[in-house]
């Protein structure tokens, strides 16, 4: 009975991670027969909220062969119990300051999850001057052991995290535009689940692009661009929807009354986006996701909108289609808001 509650409960999340055009791979066990390339995945925060699951759902891709597991704490139990999983990548956990370059030499991907939690009462902002001395560390980190490497921003604020990685790595000579991400892709999860429920259409098939950045009114998802199309949705339905995606890390912060945030549904986003950067780098066609990158398609100098990815990383910054004019209004109303972050992150790379 346990087998058939396996079996079942591991095809529904296959189900739900191929409705993703980068996830067929993640949860297949099954994949002796296929021949990937040598790919080390590190994950910079392993022990934590976010990482712990995380580090889970990387080792159940078959893309990885090599997981290195991060922390300042606690990482050689996470990477013991991690590694007893009986799929393709050796596992190894590293801990303090000393263990860190060791642990990202050789990376081909690097997953950011590092930081404190949002707590009930505080935004993203709050957040800033604790995460943003971690992710400055750590970038300085990467510039120096693994240069080429992808790197996914998870830690927030990511509106000023990934402006702070990129003066880190201008500073060391590293920058490549094309190997920073932001990973919005929770908001992308949000939005395909909020729409399909709404919609009453199967969620596996839904697509939502979302774009701009990743907090509160800069999260602005395309549901006039969403597939497949409900033409049963009203004016007031669609602000519903959006204001939900917005505040969706709020929802999840107030339902677990102060012992935590959105852990869970970052960790699944974070595996899927991964996913499609590793495909991408295995030469893998049209693999096609939103994230917070360096941009030319709007006056901000980031911006999220959805990327082609390749074996370089970002292969082209895909513009933003036609907008109904409620999107054209939440556009223009997220740029202040966005830049402001976005400065704020270039100023902390700068003086601290």
């Amino acid at each position: 009975m346990k087998a058939v509650v396996l079996r079942s409960a591991e095809a529904a999340l296959r189900r739900a991670s191929s409705s993703s055009c980068t996830s067929s791979h993640l949860l297949r066990r099954s994949y002796s027969s296929e021949s990937h390339p040598e790919r080390k995945v590190a994950v910079l925060g392993a022990a934590g909220g976010i990482g712990q699951p995380l580090a889970l759902l990387m080792k159940l891709n078959p893309l990885v062969s090599t997981l290195s597991l991060y922390d300042i704490a606690g990482t050689p139990g996470v990477a013991a119990d991690v590694g007893h999983i009986n799929t393709r990548s050796e596992v190894a956990g590293f801990m303090g300051e000393e263990q860190l370059g060791q642990a990202l030499k050789g990376s081909d991907v690097v997953i950011i999850p590092a930081g404190v939690p949002r707590k009930p009462g505080m935004t993203r902002d709050d957040l800033f001057n604790i995460n943003a001395g971690i992710v400055k560390s750590l970038c300085i980190a990467i510039a120096k052991y693994c240069p080429n490497a992808l790197v996914n921003m998870i830690s927030n604020p990511v509106n000023s995290t990934v402006p702070i990685a990129a003066e880190v790595f201008k500073k060391a000579g590293t920058y490549d535009e094309r190997k920073l991400f932001g990973v919005t892709m929770l908001d992308v999860v949000r939005a395909k689940t909020f729409y399909a429920g709404k919609s009453k259409v199967p969620v596996a098939e839904v697509n939502v692009p979302v774009v701009g950045g990743h907090a509160g009114i800069t999260i602005l998802p395309l549901f006039s661009q969403a597939t497949p199309k409900s033409n049963d949705l009203s004016d007031e339905e669609i602000k519903a929807l959006t204001k939900r995606t917005q505040d969706g890390g709020t929802e999840v912060v107030e339902a677990k009354a102060g012992k935590g945030s959105a852990t869970l549904s970052m960790a699944y986003a974070g595996a899927i986006f991964a996913d499609a950067c590793l495909k991408g780098l295995n030469g893998v066609s049209d693999v096609v996701e939103c994230s917070f990158v360096q941009s030319n398609i709007t006056e901000l100098p980031f911006f999220a909108s959805k990327v082609r990815l390749g074996k370089n990383g970002v292969e082209e910054v895909l513009g933003l289609g036609p907008l109904s004019d409620y999107e054209k209004q939440g556009l223009e109303s997220l740029k202040p808001e966005l830049q402001a972050s976005i400065e704020k992150g270039i100023k902390f790379a700068h003086q601290n």
